[in-house]
Formats: structure tokens, sequence, C-alpha cells
């Protein structure tokens, strides 16, 4: 007896798990339709997938191949060891697991009809009450969790003294919860499969009460963002015209039962993909829309049409190019408004940045007409504060600034992301059709924070230097508080430049904030300098790990610094005094420029962390910043060094008897006279102590007081010539404070005075590597590879290097320098630089000559998706002749409406003869950064295929190249 169960339990480990992993339904399927389920849908090879890809019959044969595998593993178990023992059920375990891990399926099939062989009376009250829970949860996943609750309970209780039955019921429970949260299901992939038999089923027991409406709370990820979207708009108060969502799985012809659309009231079917309208994809024009439905059997008609554009090959082309992997379509049916003027709105202006207005595109009657790209609409730009309106339309302008008024405030509410908003008006009061993020103006970017670590316009060496080293410090401590959550987060993209200034990126910021549990409106901290939210008590609790091990560096800070200060600080910055940098080759520069990085890459985490620790343990015990000694600080030290020296030199030279106060004068006079030359020397000991700072310390192009002493001399001078000297305050910790106070300035003094030894020890590192790159500069400059001083500058750091270690003379630095050299200018000019920047602005074309053409050569049209790019034409006068377009054409198209825009996101740039930035083919342009030209009239006609063009999107002008 004991030797049967034993190979009973070796077949059970062995032969089940390969029983699961035959791919049955796989087989059938291919054999019967020829498709492979591997590569449809999701990829399951599961029952509803035969059923949604193979039809009817198909599904039955798969449900029976299943069941069969699941009655011959019980049965199997069972001619080894006792009816209804713990065994039947490992098999069903190993049976799930070989289905699983090889056959890409579920196994609910099987342990369905296992579970009925193994116990058919338990098998009925299970279903019995499962399907009452359907009703209760009206959810599938829901149902599915309730049902394997109902399994373990009920035969738990038919042997409750059997411990070893309860866990393995409870195993395969758990493992059936499990794969059911890891794989989706077919079925969710389009609601168009609702007359699966599944489907049937489930509707069944889910009843006709679960509709939703517009008035509800609704879920992004259940319902889709446009649905989502809506009813945020209702929530918040707006004008929205009521509406019905029907979820994949519902049953249509109950949903449609329920509405009763006529010529009076007629309705509008749009859909709400879980890939619609959210801050990475709009999906414009993607899926279809139908209006004026009068009548159920057209209802009905609309909503399956709309339900099959989820697989149409625009819809499938778009999700693979945007990488979108979220398989789920919901519908929206609304009562249709008859709009007297309807148009589309942007809060911010997709195209320029710097002009900071809100635009919109609108005509008399329905929405429709303006995104459709067919023809152009009125265009009008509203400013605010002053509320000023400028078009060229017909719209009456008290409407036209009531909806710039709601697209800002609609901003505003949602934590200050752009919103793109449809709208009607039917003569009496204004209608929202829709609100969602403008794609292509994603993240946000603040000058919060940033303008402060590196003010100015900055050059290409110095933000190729500084932003890795400050988005890898700040990506490490970031790491450290959210430790798993942290994997899927790009750091690299903490900052950027734009217009050559520095910016944080708010979106990504304000993503961490969230999953550090701080409450979204944090993100104002950043992007409108509201005060900092504090975290609630949940946050704190699931982040104390993290900030344990953030807690531990702080208090760890004060002796790890000690001992890099000994091991790597100190010794570096002597070797680099000692050497002279113009003694050294370019390859010796680069090994001394790599040295001083990776020192600059320690010293970067200290510089962010000491000041957060001084800040941190100024806050907690409550110091105040007049008890604290700031003398220490490099700032401080050398103003009040430099001060000393002023003031002795008041008293030496009897100041007052001079007939001069100009800082030439003054240093000619030490020059010449026998009193001034000790002046002079401990003027330049001062310089050769602080030497190494500068008006921008973190700007390396910036010249060190050393290089440059100009400043530094007219501040001497001023010293010397002010009337009432200040002397710095001297800090007086009487017995007036107690013990514990002391204690307390003692500890917080200790950090602010790691902060400055952390100040100086960055500010020479940063000084020495700028020596290194003149003296390179200075070898280029004799080498006739650069122009002028400063104009290394304006390489990057990985071009340098590659110079140095791969030159073969075919890089041209002084033309790559003349063009950024440009670029930076232009920025520099511009005098309002935005504090938040919304999305991407494109980069200037370097290959782009800045020459302009004779007016004969240029079109002017809309500016739609700013950039500026060189191509050859490709005509397309219907969307039929759309074959064979590659990434180095740019399209020249009658319109876009919403058929083309999976052909716009394969071109190198777009030019239509009618249309606006805010149709359907300028949204696509603008989210995959495609540069676009609007409503060049006879562009069809004009421009040839093979003909060579300029385009630039934000000016909208096209330039024919000879």
């Amino acid at each position: 007896m004991l030797e049967t169960q034993v190979w009973g339990a070796l077949l059970i480990f062995l032969v089940c798990p390969i029983i699961g992993a035959l791919p049955l339904i796989d087989w059938i399927t291919y054999a019967l339709s020829g498709k492979e389920l591997a590569k449809l849908g999701t990829g399951n090879i599961s029952v509803s997938a035969a059923f949604y890809h193979g039809g009817k019959l198909i599904g039955i044969l798969a449900v029976i191949s299943e069941a069969a595998k699941g009655i011959g593993v019980v049965l199997m178990a069972r001619h080894f060891f006792p009816s209804q023992s713990a065994w039947e059920i490992i098999a069903l375990i190993a049976l799930v697991m070989g289905r699983y891990w090889w056959a890409k399926g579920a196994g609910a099939t099987n342990v369905t009809w296992g579970i009925i062989a193994h116990n058919p009376i338990a098998a009925i009250l299970i279903f019995l009450i499962g399907g009452m829970s359907f009703t209760i949860f009206r959810h599938k996943q829901s149902g599915r969790f309730a049902v394997l609750g109902l399994m373990v309970v009920i035969l738990s209780l038919q042997h409750p003294r059997q411990p070893e039955y309860i866990a393995a019921i409870i195993s395969l429970a758990s493992l059936l919860a499990w794969i059911y949260h890891k794989m989706p299901d077919d079925l969710n992939l389009n609601a168009s499969q609702v007359n699966s038999e599944s489907a049937k089923m489930f509707n069944f027991f889910r009843g006709d009460k679960g509709i939703l409406t517009l008035e509800q709370n609704l879920e992004r990820e259940k319902v889709g963002g446009k649905a989502a979207n809506l009813a945020k708009l209702k929530k918040w108060g707006y004008t929205v015209p009521d509406g019905w969502v029907l979820k994949g799985g519902d049953d249509i012809d109950k949903f449609v039962q329920s509405l009763s659309p006529s010529e009076e009231n007629p309705l509008v079917v749009r859909s709400s993909a879980l890939d619609e309208d959210s801050q990475t994809s709009s999906a414009a024009g993607i899926y279809e829309s139908f209006l004026n439905i009068t009548n159920r059997e057209g209802l009905k008609r609309a909503i399956v049409n709309c339900l099959a554009s989820y697989d149409s090959p625009r819809a499938i082309q778009y999700r693979q190019q945007i990488k979108e992997t979220t398989t789920s379509l919901a519908v929206i049916v609304q009562k249709q408004i008859q709009g007297m003027y309807s148009g589309v709105a942007f809060s911010r202006n997709p195209v320029n940045q710097l002009e900071d207005c809100v635009c919109i595109e609108a005509l008399p009657g329905e929405a429709q007409q303006v995104v459709s790209g067919q023809v152009t609409p009125g265009q009008y730009r509203v400013y605010f504060p002053e509320e000023k309106v400028e078009g060229n339309g017909h719209i009456p302008t008290d409407i036209i600034l009531q909806v710039a008024k709601i697209a800002r405030e609609i901003e505003d509410i949602d934590q200050g992301i752009p919103q793109d908003i449809e709208w009607t008006h039917d003569g009496k009061q204004l209608w929202l059709l829709q609100t969602r993020p403008i794609t292509n103006l994603q993240p946000l970017w603040t000058r919060k924070i940033a303008a402060e670590v590196i003010p100015g316009v900055i050059r290409p060496l110095t933000w190729s230097i500084n932003k890795p080293l400050t988005c890898g410090v700040w990506g490490d401590i970031f790491t450290i508080v959210l430790g798993e959550r942290a994997k899927n987060l790009d750091f690299k993209e903490t900052a950027t430049l734009h217009y050559h200034r520095a910016y944080f990126n708010a979106t990504l910021l304000g993503n961490i904030f969230l999953l550090m549990g701080l409450p979204p409106e944090s993100l104002e901290f950043l992007t409108r300098g509201a005060k900092f939210s504090k975290p609630p008590l949940k946050a704190t609790i699931q982040n104390s790990p993290g900030l344990w091990r953030l807690l531990l560096k702080e208090w760890h800070l004060e002796k790890d610094f000690a001992e890099d200060y000994d091991r790597d600080f100190a010794p570096i910055l002597d070797e680099l005094v000692d050497i002279e940098p113009n003694d050294l080759s370019p390859s010796e520069l680069l090994i001394r420029i790599n040295n001083i990085l990776l020192s600059l890459q320690k010293i970067t985490y200290y510089s962010i962390l000491a000041p957060l620790s001084f800040a941190l343990r100024q806050k907690i015990l409550q110091v105040s910043p007049e008890d604290l000694d700031n003398s220490k600080t490099p700032e401080i030290a050398s103003v009040n060094s430099l001060q000393k020296i002023a003031t002795e030199t008041r008293h030496l030279l009897q100041i007052e008897q001079l007939e001069f106060n100009s800082c030439a004068s003054l240093f000619a006079h030490l020059a010449e006279s026998t009193e001034g030359e000790s002046i002079l020397t401990r003027f330049q000991e001062w310089l050769n102590k602080y030497g190494y700072l500068s008006e921008v310390a973190t700007d390396i192009s910036i010249p060190r007081w050393q290089e440059d002493s100009r400043p530094i001399r007219q501040m001497f001078t001023q010293f010397i010539f002010q009337k009432n000297q200040s002397k710095p305050l001297e800090k007086d910790h009487n017995n007036q404070q107690s013990s514990n106070q002391n204690l307390w300035l003692a500890d917080v003094q200790k950090r602010l005075d790691l902060k400055g030894k952390v100040t100086e020890i960055y500010s020479k590192l940063l000084a020495h590597l700028r020596y290194s790159f003149l003296a390179l500069e200075k070898q280029w400059l004799g080498e006739n590879l650069l122009t002028n001083s400063g104009d290394i500058f304006f390489l990057k750091l990985d071009e340098i290097k590659d110079f140095i270690q791969h030159s073969d003379g075919e890089s041209n630095l002084m033309e790559i320098v003349e063009k950024r050299k440009f670029q930076w200018q232009e920025s520099k000019n511009i005098e309002n630089v935005p504090y938040l920047i919304y999305g991407n602005p494109p980069v200037a074309n370097l290959v782009a000559t800045s020459v302009p053409l004779s007016s004969a050569n240029r079109l002017v049209g809309i500016g739609a998706s700013a950039g500026i790019v060189e191509g050859r034409v490709k005509v397309l006068k219907t969307l039929r002749e759309a074959v064979n377009i590659d990434q180095s054409q740019i399209l020249v198209v009658p319109y876009t409406d919403s058929g083309w825009s999976p052909i716009v996101a394969q071109a190198r740039g777009l030019i239509t003869e009618v249309g606006g930035i805010l149709s359907h083919g300028a949204i696509i342009a603008r989210e995959f950064g495609i540069p676009a030209v609007m409503d060049i009239n006879i562009a069809t006609q004009v421009l040839r295929d093979g003909q060579l063009v300029r385009i630039d999107g934000q000016k909208g002008i096209v330039e024919i190249l000879p």
C-alpha cells in the first residue's frame, strides 16, 4: 500500500504538470482556424481566448479538452489514494502550475471540472452561492476571488479535522488568485466580444443594474480616461451632458433597452479606452464616435462599431507606436447637444512655450468639424490677467473668454496640468464635452530650486557635467527611501535645460511624492510655490524602512565625510595644487578631469545631504538662525577676511586724506607707495586662499576670482571708502541659555560647519576642473581647433573625451561651437523666461541654416507642432496612397482627420492644406514630436514628390530648398 502511494505521489508531481503544459487549446484552435493564440490578444492560451479568437465551436472543444485534464488528474490521484483526499487537490495544483508556466493559461476550467469530479455536492454549492456573489460584486475579478474564497470555506468545512487537506485547498485558491492577478483576460481585450458564452454567463449573474453614469465617481482603470474625466468635470460642478458608460462584459441589449433615443433627444456614442485621454497618450481620433443617434437599432449598431474600432488597423498600429499594452475599451453614450458654436481649447499654447495664452479654435455648429482637420477653424488667443482676446473668427468674444477662463480653472483644479477641452455652446449655456491632459505638454518643468542650484544662462559643458551629478545623487537619495518602488523611475530626467536655463522635472518629482505617500497637492510646491504638504501618518509608516535608512545616512554623515576627506578629498586637492595643468598633454588632462569628476560625484552627495541635515536638525531642535555662526562658510569667511584687510588699510593709508575713491586709482596708489606693498601682498594671499570662488561657483564656465579679480578689487575698494564700517556680529552664547539649548545649538552648528566645509571642497574641485579645461583649450587654440577663449565651454564632456581618445580629424569643433554660441545667445536674449515649462520645447536643428530664402520659395501657414526639419516631400491626396512612408519624408496632405493619425506618426514632418493647431492631426504630430504646418492652401498642388523642403513647425513656415 505504501509503495503504491509513493508511486502515486511521484506520478502526480511528474505527470500532472506535463498534462497541464499540453497546449491542447492552441492545437485545436490552429487546426480548425489557422490562428495561433500565443500571437493574438494577450497571448493567453485560454478558453476565453479560444471563444473570442476561434468562435463557439472551437471554444466548446477547448472547454472539453481542459475539463478532461481536470477530471483526469483527479481520477489518477484517486487510483492511488482514498477518494476526496488532499492528493486530488495537490494533483490539481500541479496541473495548474504546468498550465500557467508552460501553456500560458490560468487553469480555471481545469480546476472547475476537477472540483466537480472531486466533490460534486460541494461544487454545486460553490456554483450557486458564487453565482449570487457576482450580483453583489458586479465586477468579474471580484467575483472570481469570491468564488475562490467560497471554495476554501465549503471544502474545508467538509474536512475540518484534516489540516493537510485545508492547507492544500488554501494553496490551490492562493495559486489561482495570484494567476488571476498576473494575467490579463482576453474577454477584456474588447467589449465587442460580449456575446461569448463566458461573458453571457457573467452578465446573467450580474444583472442589468450595474449601468454606470457620469454622475458617479468613475475609475480610469475601469472605464478609461475620457469617461473618468467627464465624471470629474461633473463632480467639479461644470455642465456636462448626461451620460452612461458601457464596460467590457456588459450586456449591450440590456444597456440599449435602458435608453430611449429619438429625433427630439438624439444620443452620441464615444469611445473611452484605457490608453485614451491620459497624460502620456491622447489617442485623438483613433477610435470611432457616432452622432445623431435617434433609435435603439442605430444605438446598438453604433456601440458595436465603436467597440470594433478598438481592433481597427489604425488603433492597433497606434498602440504599437506608443508601446501601450493596456487592453480595454469602454463606451460612453451621452445626450447630444445641438451646438450653435463649438470648438476646442488648450489651456496653454501647445506650440510656443513663450506665449502664455489660452489657444481656442472654434466654428459655428458641432465641435466634430473643428477636430476633424477637414476645415480651418477660427483661431483665438486669450491672454491673462488682462483677459485680452485676439482672433480672426466669428464667435462672440464673451463665449471665447468664458471658455478660456474655464480652461485655466480646470488646469488649476487638476494640479496645474495643461488641459485640452472640447466644448459647445447651445445659445444658452456652455457645455463641456471632454477634457484631457495635453500630452505634448508633459512633463512639467519648474525653475523653483533649480534656479538657485545653478542660476543663469548655462553653457553646454557646464550642463553636461552638472546634470549627471545632480540627477544621479538625487536618484540615489530617493532610491534609499523608496527601495523597489523606485525601479521604474528615470532619474536621468530629474533636470534639464530649457532656453539654456536649468529646470527640475516637476512631474517626476510629483510622482515621487505620490510614491512617498504625499498628497497630490504637493506638486503645487514645485509648480506654484505653495507650502509643502505634510505627509500623512500612513505614508510615514509605509516609508519607515526607507526613512530609517536615510536617517542612518544622516546620523553618520559627519563621520563618513571625515573618512572620505582623509582618503579622497584632501589627497586629490593636494595633487591638483602641486601639478600645473598647462604642463600636461591632452591625454593626461583627460585623466586629471576624470579623477576630479570621480571626487565630484562623492562630494555632490554631501553637498545635497549636508544642507538637508542642517535644515532638518535646525527645524527639529528649534535653533534660531540668529544664534548660529556662519563665519566658517566660504562665502562669509571670504568677505569677512577681505573686510578685515580693508579696515586695516583704512588706518594705514589714512584714507580720509586721499583725493580719489575709484578702484583703479586705489590699486595704482598701492602699487606706488611703500605702505601699499604689504597690503597688495595680503590681498594676493587672500586671492590664493579664496580665489577658487566666483559669482556662480557651480558654473565652471564663469571665471574664478583668481583669474579675474576685478569684482573683488571693486568690493575691496568699496569696503575701504564706505563711511559706515560694518563688523561681523559675534555670537554671545552666555549662560542665559539652558544647557540643553547649548547642546542643541552646538549640534546644529556642527552641521552648519560641515555644510561650509563641503561647499569649500565642492567649489575647489569645480575650480580645478575649470583650470583643466582651460589648459586643454589653450592647446587647441594653438592648434587652430578652436577660435576664441571660452569656446571649449560650448562643447559637451563626451565630445571632448571622444575627440581626445578617437580624434581622426573629421570633427569640426569650431563649427559645433559657432552654432551653439548662436543658440546660447538667442536664449540669453530672452527677457521673460517662463517659471514653468510645459513639455519639451524642440531643440533647434543644428543642420538647418538660419538664412531665410526668398518669399517666392516660402509658404506660410499655421504652426501646429514645433520643430525645424528638412526632408523630401511625399504628396498624398488620399489615404489609400499612403504606402511605404518612412521617417525621412515630409507628408503633404489635403487634411488630417482621425484616419490619418498612424500615417502621420511615421513621417518626418507634416504639411496640410486645411486644419488648425487643435485638430487630431496636429495633436498626434505633437504627441510624436513631428513638426507640422497647417493651412497651406495649395500645398498638394505647389509641392512635388521628392522636393527638398524645410518646415518650421512653430512659425508655420515651409521653405522650398534648392
